[in-house]
C-alpha cells in the first residue's frame, strides 16, 4: 500500500491510497458546511444540504443523475458532521475517475429545485421526531448539548424551527459560500492511481474558488447533572467526561483505556455493572477525538428500580480507574491491544473506510496515516505507559444526563 497527497491548483488535499489486490475504489468529499457552521436561525440547513445534493446535479434532474451513477455500479451517501458534511462514493477502481464527474456536480452545481426543497425539508424533520423512538439517542444527544460548547454541541439533525425557516434561497446562496475548496478534502481508497486522479481532478475543479473560516466557539458548556422526564418502564443514563484531542500523544492510550472498559463481555463495565450485579440490559463507553477536544462517553440503559445503582456503579468504575487498586492488569491490556489491531485490520479490508480515515486524518493531523503506522504505534504502547497516563489522567467537569420517569442523585465526583 502506498499513499500520495497533492495539492490541487484549487487548494484542495488529494489524498489516495492505492491498495494491491483490491477491485473496488471509494472516495470520500468532505466539504466545509457541517452542522457547526449552520447559522443560529437555520439550524439544520447542512441537513437538509445533505439530502438536496443527492437529488439532481448539473444537467441533470434527480432522475437522471442516480440512473447515471447507478449505470456506473456506484453506491454512495451523504451525512453531516460537525465540521464537515461528507460525500461518499464506492465503485469499481477502473469507473473511479468516470465517477468523478457526477460527483463534482453534487458539489459544485446541484440544482436545489424548488420541487425538491419540501421533501427534504420532511425528511430532516422526520429524522427528528424519530427520536421519540430512539430513547437512548436522545440521552445522548442532550448530553453532547450540555457537555460542548456551541457550536460544536450541535447534533447534526437541526430544530423544527431552524428547518421550518430555511429558504431556497437560503439553500442556494448557504452552500455557494460553503462548498468552496478551501478547508475541503478529498481521499479516494482502493484501486485508484493517484496521477491519473489528480489529473482528471484538476480539469473538472478548474475554477472552484475561495475559502470559509472555522465556526467560532461559544461560551463555556453549562455540564452538570440534567435530567429529562420520560415516562417509560427504562432508563437511560449518560456520563460524558474529557478525553485528550485525537493529535495527542495520550489519545492512543485513552482507546485502550475505554478498551479496557467497554471491551465486550469482558470488559470491566459489562462485568461489574451488568454481569456481576444484574443492574442493566446494555452498559458500554467510547471515546471520540477531534482535532482540538476529545470526550469519553459511558451509557447505562436500564429500568427505574435500578436506575440509582446503575449510576452509582458506572461512576465508580470510571474513577477506580484512577486509583491504585483500580489500575490495568496484564490480561486486560493485551486483551485491549489484540481487539484494537483486530479492528484496525478489519478497516483496513473497507476500500470505503480506508477513504473515509484519510480524509478524517487530513482534517485532524493535517496529513495521512498508513495502516501500518498506527499498528506498529498500537505495538509499542505498555502496560506501564498506560498505567502511568491513568495516574495523571484527569476526567474534567462531568456532564451526566438521565432519561425516564424520576430524576436520580448524582454523586458528587472529585477528580
Amino acid at each position: 500500500m502506498r499513499i500520495t497527497t497533492t495539492t490541487l491548483s484549487c487548494g484542495t488535499p488529494l489524498v489516495v491510497e492505492t491498495i494491491p489486490g483490491v477491485r473496488s475504489a471509494a472516495m470520500t468529499w468532505l466539504v466545509p458546511a457541517g452542522c457547526a457552521a449552520d447559522p443560529p436561525h437555520l439550524e439544520g440547513i447542512s441537513a437538509m444540504w445533505a439530502e438536496l445534493i443527492c437529488r439532481g446535479a448539473g444537467d441533470l434532474d434527480s432522475r437522471a443523475h442516480a440512473d447515471a451513477l447507478d449505470r456506473l455500479g456506484a453506491g454512495r451517501s451523504t451525512d453531516v458532521g460537525t465540521f464537515y458534511l461528507r460525500l461518499g462514493a464506492t465503485t469499481l477502481g477502473d469507473r473511479l475517475i468516470e465517477t468523478f464527474p457526477l460527483l463534482v456536480d453534487m458539489i459544485r452545481r446541484p440544482r436545489m429545485e424548488e420541487n425538491a426543497v419540501e421533501p427534504a425539508r420532511d425528511l430532516a424533520l422526520q429524522a427528528i421526531e424519530s427520536l421519540k423512538d430512539d430513547p437512548q439517542q436522545r440521552a445522548m444527544l442532550a448530553a453532547r448539548a450540555r457537555h460542548h460548547q456551541a457550536p460544536i454541541n450541535r447534533s447534526g439533525l437541526g430544530t423544527p424551527e431552524g428547518l421550518a425557516a430555511v429558504t431556497r434561497a437560503d439553500l442556494v446562496s448557504g452552500w455557494a459560500r460553503a462548498a468552496v475548496p478551501g478547508r475541503s478534502i478529498i481521499a479516494a481508497a482502493g484501486a485508484v492511481e493517484p496521477g491519473p486522479l489528480a489529473a482528471a481532478l484538476e480539469g473538472m475543479l478548474k475554477g472552484w474558488t475561495g475559502t470559509v473560516a472555522e465556526p467560532a466557539m461559544g461560551p463555556a458548556a453549562p455540564r452538570g447533572y440534567a435530567h429529562e422526564a420520560d415516562e417509560s418502564n427504562q432508563v437511560q443514563v449518560v456520563v460524558v467526561h474529557d478525553g485528550p484531542p485525537e493529535p495527542s500523544e495520550d489519545s492512543l492510550l485513552e482507546k485502550v483505556v475505554v478498551s479496557v472498559l467497554s471491551g465486550g463481555m469482558s470488559g470491566r463495565l459489562f462485568t461489574e455493572v451488568r454481569e456481576k450485579r444484574g443492574l442493566c440490559y446494555s452498559v458500554s463507553a467510547g471515546y471520540r477525538g477531534d482535532r482540538d477536544y476529545g470526550a469519553v462517553s459511558a451509557y447505562v440503559g436500564t429500568t427505574p428500580e435500578r436506575a440509582q445503582e446503575s449510576l452509582d456503579v458506572l461512576i465508580s468504575e470510571l474513577v477506580r480507574l484512577h486509583t491504585p487498586g483500580g489500575r490495568v492488569t496484564e490480561d486486560e491490556f493485551r486483551r485491549a491491544v489484540v481487539g484494537m489491531k483486530s479492528r484496525l485490520i478489519f478497516s483496513g479490508e473497507s476500500t470505503g473506510a480506508r477513504a473515509a480515515a484519510l480524509a478524517a486524518d487530513m482534517h485532524k493531523f493535517g496529513r495521512p496515516r498508513s495502516l501500518d503506522e498506527l499498528s506498529r504505534k498500537i505495538d509499542a504502547v505498555t502496560l506501564e505507559q498506560v498505567n502511568a497516563y491513568l495516574a495523571r489522567r484527569r476526567m474534567g467537569s462531568l456532564t451526566i444526563q438521565t432519561l425516564g420517569p424520576a430524576a436520580l442523585n448524582p454523586p458528587l465526583v472529585r477528580h
